[in-house]
Formats: structure tokens, sequence, C-alpha cells
């Protein structure tokens, strides 16, 4: 039974981590209709709606006094910084290259643990974190030079999701898993909603934005949807399987996000993308196996 347990929990994590990039895909086919930010905004107000009006039912209103508000606030402004560079980047890079260049979270998790946390810097770590750059220095090849600043947008994207993910850590036992999802979207919201409209005011043609069509209201809705059913997922997976056994699904992302890159959009990466993308994983995947072999040690 247990054995079966565990399987059951790495098909619901490999389930949502591959629904994430559905939601992903759902984005991308907005390019051109409404400016990504505001694609943002609208996707995490109904997200951060839908979710309150859950949290009310399921806990009350004491659920939504958080312990230490200005760090809420914070994984907010993470958590909005994070999707404002991968939207804008999706928009205009193939999905799976963007896809790919976000795998480098985890690695920057790691290095910022260190004066963060107190956590210590396993050699292995350092190790992951070289191999892990030259495959982001080969998947930037060509995008860099086609898009320019614009293709970095995703390592900007992986740097604000690991700086969430340390505050995460912070704030794990001070609520339930839906109150941290709750607080995350809707402090994320407002500062989507504000960035929404000075990204109008600046007078970039692609930040511009009106009354959204009810296709993209549907989009943003859907996306929402698929995001936080992921999410859920991923949560029923880890509680069955450990988080451990569960952080190496996460690169079926980038096998979804490669099949509807080339399925919608007509994106074929090259060789020298697929073996920066192999080489990002599989630095991942040495962190990964370092930090379970070994947790790393914490300072006094």
């Amino acid at each position: 039974m247990a054995g079966n347990d565990h399987r059951i929990g790495l098909l619901y994590a490999l389930a949502g981590f591959a629904i994430l990039s559905v939601g992903d895909a759902v984005v991308k086919t907005m390019a051109g209709e409404w400016s990504p930010i505001a694609v943002a905004a609208l996707r995490f107000t109904i997200g951060a709606i839908a979710l309150a009006a859950i949290l009310r039912v399921k806990e009350g209103a004491s659920a939504f006094r958080p312990r230490r508000p200005w760090l809420q606030v914070f994984r907010g402004f993470c958590l909005a910084m994070a999707t404002i560079c991968f939207f804008t980047a999706i928009f205009f890079i193939p999905l799976a290259e963007a896809t790919a260049l976000v795998f480098v979270a985890p690695i920057f998790t790691a290095l910022l643990s260190g004066p963060i946390l107190k956590e210590h810097a396993t050699r292995m770590t350092w190790v992951a974190s070289l191999i892990a750059f030259s495959g982001v220095l080969v998947v930037l090849r060509p995008n860099l030079a086609d898009v320019g600043w614009v293709a970095l947008l995703p390592l900007g994207s992986a740097m604000f999701f690991s700086a969430m993910m340390i505050a995460n850590r912070v704030v794990a036992s001070q609520g339930s898993s839906l109150s941290m999802q709750v607080f995350v979207a809707g402090f994320a919201a407002p500062i989507l909603i504000v960035s929404a409209f000075i990204g109008r005011a600046s007078g970039i043609e692609a930040l511009e934005f009106g009354w959204p069509s009810m296709m993209v209201v549907a989009k943003c809705a859907l996306v929402a949807a698929t995001a936080s059913t992921a999410h859920w997922l991923v949560y029923i997976g880890t509680a069955r399987a450990g988080a451990a056994a569960v952080a190496p699904m996460t690169y079926v992302q980038l096998l979804v996000a490669v099949i509807f890159g080339w399925m919608l959009f007509g994106d074929t990466p090259d060789l020298a993308t697929l073996a920066g993308a192999a080489t990002i994983i599989i630095a991942g995947l040495l962190l990964w196996w370092s930090t379970r072999v070994k947790p790393a040690k914490i300072s006094d």
C-alpha cells in the first residue's frame, strides 16, 4: 500500500507540473492581443478572488490575518515580478527556451540560502551552479542575438521566484497551504495592476492595453484555474510521495513546453538549445541528488 501511495503521489505531481506548462502555452497565445503585464494582473486578480472565496468558506475570516504581513507583501512582490518577467519573455521568445532558463531557479535558491538563511553551500552546489550557467549561455545564444535583452527576462523570473521560495521557508508554519496561496496571490494582484498601468503610461507599444476582449478574459480565467489545479496536484503529490521524490518531476514542464511550442507555435528548438536545456536539467538533478543524500548543514 505504501508503494502504491508513493507512485500515485508521483503521478499527481507529474500531472501538476505538466498542467503548469499548459497555462504557459495559453498565455503565449495572447501575445499581441494584450499587454503581458495586464495579462498577469488579470490572471492573478481572478485567482486571488477565487482562492479567497474558498478560504473564507473553509477557514473563516480569521484566516485572512497574516502573522507577518510585510513578509507576505514581499512574497507577493516577488511573485509579481517573476510573473512579469516570464509572461513578457514568452511573448517574445519560444516557450521551451524560456521554460528551460527558469529552471535555474533551484540553483539561485541554493546560492541565496547561504547569505540569507545562513545555510552552508556545499561543494556540489557550486559545481551544479557552474554546470547550470554553462547551459544558460547555450540556451541564450540564439535568443539574445534575435530579441536582445528580453531574452534575459527568464533569468530575472528565476531570481524573483528563488527569493519567493526562500520567503516561503520562513512563513511555512504560519498558516495553511491555502492561506499562503491566498496571501501571495492577494498581494501580487494589486502590484501587478499598478505595474500594468505604469507600463501603459511608459509609451512602450507592447505594454499598451485597453478593455480586454471576452476571449482574453476567458484565457486568463483558464490560466488561473489551471495554475490553481496544478499547485493543488503538486501539493497532494508532495504529501503522498515526499518533497525529495517529487522534485525531479518538475522537469516534465520542459517536455510539455517543447511539445506545445512545436504544435501551437511552430517553435522547434535546435540541437544546441536542447543540449543547453539538458545541461540545466542535469545541474538541477545533481543539486537535488546531493541535497537528498546529505542535507545541507545549518550554521549556528
